[in-house]
């Protein structure tokens, strides 16, 4: 069941888009999405000059994946950036990546983490998860499955599956917290829930390890726990178990 070592996942936050700078965002974005980069880069380019942040990272995006353009990391770095400075929180997720795998800027694994934490501030999961990962790997940060397990019990909470999936894993294998395969169980169902085949293995392999009472009531509070963060109700284990 146990992975040698955590993933680090990508992803593309949703946006805030206010006043008059929605139609040109959402225009380049549907552009963007319909393969019609020279669109999109000019409605893009056109919000970046404005300083808008949002549109300033998606035109980070189409050079860091070179999409209408030639493919420049460099570019997307310095773009990003210009979005952390306005406190723009997918910029500030997508640096840390950029810095995570020194593309386009000095790889520096602190400085990942340094702008995972502005994310995960502002509530991002996939940037909690991230944390949570490189704390589980120790990887930029002195291993420490404690503090691994604090933020992906954040992105859990706030739905991110791969954080749930995580979680039952540290409470199979006991690292951060007293093992716990009731509490493997519950939360590889939750993640199932949201779609996770690993989770639904995973689960099963609980099962295998409780009495059919147990599975009973670790079934019920599983599905409780599922509706308090389908909710937003979520708050913390202390609260649930």
């Amino acid at each position: 069941m146990w992975q040698p070592k955590f993933k680090i996942w990508l992803m593309v936050g949703a946006l805030s888009i206010c006043g008059v700078a929605h139609a040109g965002l959402e225009e380049g974005i549907r552009a963007a999405n319909e393969g019609q980069f020279e669109d999109a880069l000019r409605e893009f380019n056109y919000l970046a000059e404005k300083g808008f942040a949002p549109g300033i990272y998606e035109l980070g995006q189409l050079y860091e994946g070179g999409h209408g353009v030639t493919r420049d990391y460099h570019k997307a770095a310095e773009l990003y950036q210009q979005g952390v400075n306005k406190h723009h929180v997918d910029s500030m997720f997508a640096l840390a990546v950029l810095y995570q795998e020194g593309k386009g800027v000095k790889l520096d694994k602190q400085m990942s983490v340094t702008l995972f934490k502005q994310a995960a501030a502002k509530n991002l999961p996939a940037a909690q998860f991230n944390l949570g990962v490189m704390y589980a790997n120790g990887d930029g940060v002195a291993q420490d499955y404690k503090e691994a397990i604090k933020w992906y019990e954040k992105a859990a909470g706030n739905n991110y599956t791969l954080a749930q999936f995580n979680m039952a894993l540290m409470y199979f294998e006991g690292h951060g917290v007293e093992k716990n395969i009731e509490k493997s169980y519950i939360w590889n169902t939750v993640a199932e829930y949201n779609g996770s085949l690993d989770a639904s293995h995973s689960r099963k392999l609980d099962e295998r390890k409780l009495m059919p009472t147990q599975i009973a009531e670790a079934k019920e509070k599983a599905d409780a726990l599922y509706e308090k963060i389908q909710a937003g109700l979520y708050a913390g284990e202390n609260r649930m178990f």
